[in-house]
């Protein structure tokens, strides 16, 4: 019976495809119409209309340059609720939105903010669950892009320290300065997290972590980890009794 119903559930989840309506280009042609991804085959099917004739064509994984899917409705709005502190009023909406863009380049930013959502109500076991499709279509979301920190934040919370320290060695190494920035903050938080608040160890998440990002890291493409590395350095700098350096810092995050 379990048998059964595992493989009749296998069945429905892979019948699951959601088709969006965008734009997948390939290094020789550009395909507009609606995109699914199959899991099973690691491929995306465009539904493209020739004339009165509707055709699918399959483009696999490894050959896509990119991926051009209009915002879906909502994400705006929901992201906004995370950042305010109101992310359990997001999590449907993100949800929805994690499993109907799954690797159509909207699903691992809406993870991001749907694990943030999940910790914020003091859930790291839902915020893991809700990476653990995402990571295992994309192996590379577990240490590169969006979803990366958050996900750090969640093994972090479950005492996964292990996994977390080879995921910030990946992200070191990768070649991309986002990854690299948010691996240090990542250092920081955890540097910070076993300090007890001793001085030494706040002053060393500053110099190895926090203050290395906000002094090295000042490109476009490393805003949000920096904004986050002032904010956390200036946090540490009110625990050592220096107020006055850290509100240039919190205004600095402010300004970004």
């Amino acid at each position: 019976m379990l048998k059964k119903f595992l493989a009749v559930a296998a069945a429905a989840a892979a019948a699951e495809l959601f088709a969006i309506q965008g734009t997948l280009s390939t290094e020789s042609e550009s395909l507009t119409g609606e995109i699914k991804w199959h899991a099973r085959n690691k491929q995306y099917v465009v539904s493209v209309k020739k004339g009165s004739t509707v055709v699918d064509m399959e483009r696999k994984l490894e050959d896509v340059v990119s991926l051009d899917i209009p915002k879906p409705a909502g994400f705006d709005k929901a992201v906004q609720a995370v950042e305010n502190g109101q992310g359990a009023s997001a999590i449907g909406t993100l949800s929805k939105i994690v499993s109907e863009y799954r690797m159509l380049k909207w699903d691992k930013p809406s993870g991001r903010y749907l694990v943030l959502a999940y910790l914020a109500a003091g859930n790291p076991q839902k915020a893991y669950d809700a990476c653990a499709p995402i990571v295992a279509e994309d192996k590379s979301a577990a240490w590169s892009g969006e979803l990366a920190s958050a996900y750090w934040q969640a093994l972090q919370k479950l005492g996964k320290r292990e996994q977390l320290e080879g995921l910030l060695k990946k992200a070191a190494s990768s070649g991309s300065r986002q990854a690299s920035a948010a691996a240090l903050v990542m250092r920081g938080d955890l540097i910070v997290a076993a300090s007890n608040d001793a001085p030494e160890e706040l002053k060393r998440a500053l110099r190895d972590g926090y203050l290395r990002v906000a002094l090295m890291y000042q490109d476009q493409e490393c805003r949000r980890e920096r904004g986050e590395a002032l904010r956390k350095a200036a946090a540490c700098l009110d625990k050592l009794g220096q107020g006055s350096r850290a509100e240039p810092l919190r205004a600095q995050a402010k300004a970004l």
